[in-house]
């Protein structure tokens, strides 16, 4: 691994914390010897995705309307796993429960990813959940107008090829899921 960081930090300043993220602009020196800033936003959760598939390659997808967007979107269900908290299999069975009201016997970790590494330091795990079981749903307060739906998985690719699905964490779930089916990982 190369870690041999040719920028150079003059100086930090805090510019803003919440609960979930705190941004941090730099005072630089680029590689190419320029003065500059830059500003970095630290994510205090890892993101944690789950894709969900059934006996009969079905998958489930939440929608909710996404303040940032101000518009509805289709996801994986999703969540955060806070730094020292409990773990990221913890995170993942607590998400797809809450979400999407759904146990599972058989988890398997299948992405790691930095989701915006420009200006973030978002770090995202995806599981793959099966031997599904209906259990209980309970979502969160900013969840409560939370849609389910349960679809063929073939469906889930086509939203994600005609940009119905735009979050990344749901788009990676997918096509990874997508490729372990054509090398046959998945039956």
């Amino acid at each position: 691994m190369i870690n041999n960081n040719p920028w150079q930090i003059e100086g930090e300043q805090h510019i803003y914390e919440n609960p979930w993220i705190s941004v941090t602009e730099y005072d630089v020196i680029n590689p190419g010897g320029g003065k500059g800033i830059y500003g970095k936003v630290h994510f205090k959760n890892i993101a944690i995705g789950v894709i969900a598939l059934d006996e009969e390659m079905n998958t489930y997808l939440v929608g909710q309307h996404r303040f940032v967007l101000n518009e509805f979107s289709w996801e994986i269900p999703e969540g955060g796993c806070p730094e020292g908290g409990e773990s990221f299999l913890q995170a993942a069975k607590r998400e797809l429960q809450e979400e999407a009201g759904l146990v599972a016997d058989e988890w398997s970790l299948i992405v790691k990813s930095h989701l915006s590494n420009s200006v973030s330091d978002e770090y995202c795990l995806i599981f793959l959940a099966k031997k599904l079981h209906q259990a209980t749903v309970s979502r969160e307060e900013t969840e409560q107008d939370m849609r389910l739906k349960k679809i063929p998985f073939s469906e889930a690719v086509a939203m994600v090829n005609g940009g119905e699905i735009t979050d990344a964490i749901s788009i990676m779930a997918i096509q990874k899921v997508q490729l372990m089916v054509l090398l046959k990982e998945i039956e």
